[in-house]
């Protein structure tokens, strides 16, 4: 961390406590930025921090989702993050003795957040015990048209994500593993999950996400 702030000669700057600004966006008329090459190498560098650093997937995802144009605006989130970095620089990813097999995930998504093309953010943590073993921050591939699609389509990625670990942890011989949980703030979603009748909010949600629901009655989420 202290090399990336040395490298975008941020070492003294003024430390933030939040990574990203919940009332300024990124406008689409914004100029290009005069150095795309320094904005790469730093996006890239910041990169690494999210292998221990869950705080700043969504600001890192943001980021480098611009690499190829990033403009005055993508640079100031930019040195925001920094700035966050700087305040944050004892972070780190702690695990603990535990002796709970509960897994359990908890899952938001952002209905539309992308102002350029109205594709929706999903993020997801996986916890074992009180310990965090998986996460992710990705945007989805496809254009939600109502927020409980764009919620289904999360809770279908941190339920293939469970099953993996669940594979994992029997490879590795780890017995009494709780059923997980899933978390999510949607409940249209969570409905959707033992409700097989379509309607109009939901007939437009992909075959490929519906494997959720086998899991559900089944027992094993």
């Amino acid at each position: 961390m202290n090399d990336i702030l040395k490298h975008a000669a941020m070492s003294d700057c003024k430390p933030l406590t939040t990574p990203i600004s919940l009332t300024k966006s990124p406008t689409l008329q914004a100029d290009p930025y005069d150095d795309p090459t320094k904005y790469k190498s730093l996006a890239g560098a910041l990169q690494y921090l999210t292998v221990t650093r869950l705080d700043l997937s969504f600001a890192i995802n943001l980021l480098c989702q611009h690499m190829h144009v990033p403009t005055v605006r993508h640079w100031e989130q930019l040195k925001q993050v920094l700035r966050y970095v700087k305040s944050t620089l004892l972070y780190g990813l702690c695990i603990r003795t535990s002796s709970s097999r509960e897994l359990h995930a908890f899952l938001d998504s952002d209905w539309a957040g992308c102002l350029e093309d109205r594709k929706s953010t999903s993020g997801f943590a996986v916890f074992l015990g009180s310990n965090l073993v998986s996460w992710v921050c990705k945007k989805q591939k496809t254009v939600a048209k109502f927020s409980t699609e764009a919620e289904y389509k999360a809770l279908a990625n941190v339920c293939a994500e469970v099953t993996w670990i669940l594979s994992l942890l029997r490879e590795l011989h780890v017995t009494d593993v709780s059923v997980p949980k899933l978390w999510g703030d949607n409940l249209g979603a969570t409905y959707m999950c033992v409700n097989p009748i379509f309607h109009a909010r939901t007939k437009y949600v992909e075959i490929d996400y519906h494997f959720i629901r086998d899991k559900v009655p089944a027992g094993e989420i």
